[in-house]
């Protein structure tokens, strides 16, 4: 079974048991939707890239690798009717897509080890501006690990043929976040993105 923590430090403190639970959840996550799956793992890829660029410290970059791989984690609970049909929901199916953040966390949050993400996946859909969900958090309020997936998030569905948004070149990509930076996004954060990706 592969491993889910990259830094030794964090592995041992996660333990091997609630590592095994959690690459079993991302193996349903597959299961379910591989696209997910693969938008997953991409969303991690660039949050590590915002992460590094942002100089934050090895052990947090890795706290965030591990929530952004497990941001959509939530889908499980989602219906599949209602994830084909994306974005073209009732106000009914998009409060359960909407769900998806506090699924997730609700999976997580009895897992000792795993306080520390936990707000990072409720909260990726929270905006800048305060006008995100499920709080409606504002600014620095929301935790840095979910401004940082936010960003990541929204990249790879602009850019990556797997999700339902899949038009964009780099430079469109570049431009949308450019143009919510300040309202949806982190201005630091889409800053640094931008420059960690050269």
């Amino acid at each position: 079974m592969p491993t889910l923590m990259q830094t030794p430090e964090l592995y041992e403190k996660i333990g091997v048991e609630v590592q095994a639970i959690l690459v079993q959840l991302l193996h349903l996550l597959e299961r379910k939707n591989s696209n997910l799956y693969l938008h997953s793992k991409q969303v991690a890829n660039y949050a590590v890239s915002i992460a590094a660029k942002m100089r934050l410290p090895r052990e947090e970059i890795e706290r965030i690798r591990v929530g952004a791989i497990l941001h959509d984690i939530g889908h499980l609970t989602v219906p599949n009717t209602v994830l084909a049909k994306m974005p073209y929901l009732s106000k009914r199916e998009m409060s359960v897509f909407k769900n998806h953040c506090n699924a997730g966390a609700f999976m997580l949050e009895n897992i000792s080890s795993c306080q520390e993400i936990v707000p990072y996946i409720r909260f990726h859909h929270e905006r800048f501006d305060g006008k995100g969900y499920p709080k409606r958090l504002k600014g620095v309020n929301i935790p840095l690990g979910a401004r940082i997936i936010a960003v990541a998030n929204d990249y790879d569905r602009y850019i990556n043929p797997c999700t339902q948004n899949w038009a964009k070149t780099k430079k469109d990509a570049i431009r949308e976040l450019n143009n919510h930076s300040g309202t949806i996004f982190d201005p630091e954060i889409v800053r640094a993105f931008i420059e960690s990706l050269g």
